[in-house]
């Protein structure tokens, strides 16, 4: 029913922001992700997903049109409901979720909370064919993307946060755009966190 709203940022928390349109605040329900990507105060512009249950009526926002698409087609799959999709959405970005239903990485996604290791592998098992259909900017798999994962993996091993591990990886892959010593890779990424 909504497709966006443009306004002027209110207020912010880790879970939900208002933005004011035309006099109405409106609470919108964000990833963290998101959370992170908005500024202080001023003029946004945010995709939205409405979802009417029972006992609720909730407006959730995305700054990038491609999260929302992605949370409207997470939805949809037996067992994941908006909250368990905010979840995914705010811990990986999408390259990096596209790259772990690619190479089937159960670990990797039952480090999000609340998804677990039979829950990761359903959620690779209905997205694989889904995820040709939705529209992403930029993420297309290459012979790199198999040692990011070995890095991620690795950093995950030790304990780190997947954000935090997918930024110091992706940060160093940036500045050694042909490094493919996987070893210098997460040593790189290590001295990052």
């Amino acid at each position: 029913m909504f497709e966006s709203i443009k306004g002027q940022l209110i207020d912010k928390t880790p879970l939900k922001a208002v933005v004011e349109a035309g006099g109405i605040g409106y609470r919108l329900t964000i990833p963290f992700s998101t959370y992170t990507k908005l500024p202080a105060a001023g003029q946004v512009l945010m995709f939205l997903s409405q979802v009417v249950r029972e006992d609720s009526n909730t407006l959730y926002a995305f700054i990038e049109k491609e999260e929302r698409d992605l949370f409207e087609t997470l939805i949809t799959l037996s067992g994941i409901g908006p909250k368990t999709a905010l979840s995914i959405i705010g811990h990986l970005e999408i390259g990096a979720f596209h790259r772990a239903i690619a190479s089937a990485d159960v670990q990797l996604l039952s480090k999000i909370p609340g998804i677990g290791k039979k829950t990761a592998e359903r959620l690779v098992i209905e997205m694989r064919d889904k995820i040709k259909g939705i529209k992403t900017k930029g993420v297309a798999l290459s012979a790199a993307d198999g040692i990011v994962g070995d890095a991620m993996n690795a950093l995950l091993n030790l304990g780190y946060n997947p954000m935090e591990a997918q930024k110091a990886v992706q940060s160093v892959m940036q500045e050694k755009k042909n490094e493919t010593d996987l070893g210098r890779i997460i040593t790189a990424a290590l001295q990052k966190l």
